[in-house]
């Protein structure tokens, strides 16, 4: 079709296309808090420890069985994946207690994994106290032995130094930020190798009672552990008192009173 000009052409301009719409940003979903459903199907990557203490029974060991799965998520409109705990297994018969209420301890840890509140679930189990006294486990950087207020204090200590060391949680069982937990996931997967911190920050894990002896006097505060009363007969280690018992926190368990 043959358009007529009856005026002088001044400018002229190419018709294009017109330009297709910029994708929508994909919206915000944090791979640290969004809920997991349920445990999927299959294997899943999981750390096996061997715990022990030492409490007014005496040296256990008991075994805890942590899974831990990828996440994806979307942080600042792009794509990222970290790694969260999603599973925690602690099979029957280790201990004395009722085994229905350590098993409802660990789905509600479980639960709480999936759920994207497992840093703040593990940090009140270590506010648990009971009246059979301290229970020793774990050892602090002077590599004295640390106190926790009950079985299940210490044993979610343990559970805090698991995450602690698969790269979750600092030292003091705080949450890493999910930029940090994006960065370490991404260089555990180039290396082929599990994260682990490459230093331990110098300091020493809150919540716990640390012995005074052997402590620096500057940081030790009047009554921040049990007085050693003596040595322990059977082995030689420190006697602390435990429910006015002269007892071995050293390692054998020993008490005077049986």
């Amino acid at each position: 079709m043959a358009v007529e000009i009856n005026s002088k052409i001044v400018g002229y301009r190419v018709k294009s296309e017109e330009a297709a719409p910029a994708p929508a940003p994909l919206p915000e979903e944090n791979p640290l808090t969004m809920r997991i459903p349920s445990r999927p199907e299959g294997t899943l990557e999981a750390v096996s420890e061997k715990i022990s203490y030492v409490g007014a029974e005496g040296r256990k060991k008991v075994y805890l069985l942590v899974s831990f799965m990828p996440v994806e998520g979307v942080l600042n409109g792009q794509r990222v994946i970290i790694e969260r705990p999603v599973e925690f297994f602690f099979p029957s018969g280790q201990l004395s207690s009722e085994h229905q209420w350590i098993t409802a301890t660990m789905r509600s840890l479980s639960l709480a994994a999936r759920g994207g509140y497992v840093t703040q679930a593990v940090a009140d189990l270590r506010k648990v106290a009971w009246d059979k006294g301290l229970v020793r486990c774990g050892m602090n950087r002077w590599n004295k032995p640390m106190f926790h207020d009950s079985e299940v204090a210490a044993i979610a200590w343990s559970i805090q130094q698991i995450l602690y060391r698969r790269g979750f949680l600092d030292i003091d069982g705080n949450q890493i930020p999910v930029e940090e937990l994006v960065s370490r996931y991404a260089r555990r997967q180039a290396s082929g190798h599990g994260w682990y911190p490459a230093e331990v920050e110098d300091e020493t894990p809150s919540g716990a009672v640390e012995p005074l002896d052997g402590k620096p006097a500057e940081s030790a505060a009047e009554g921040a552990g049990p007085a050693v009363v003596g040595n322990c007969p059977e082995c030689r280690g420190e006697l602390i008192m435990m429910d006015g018992c002269p007892t071995c926190y050293a390692g054998c368990g020993w008490s005077k009173c049986g």
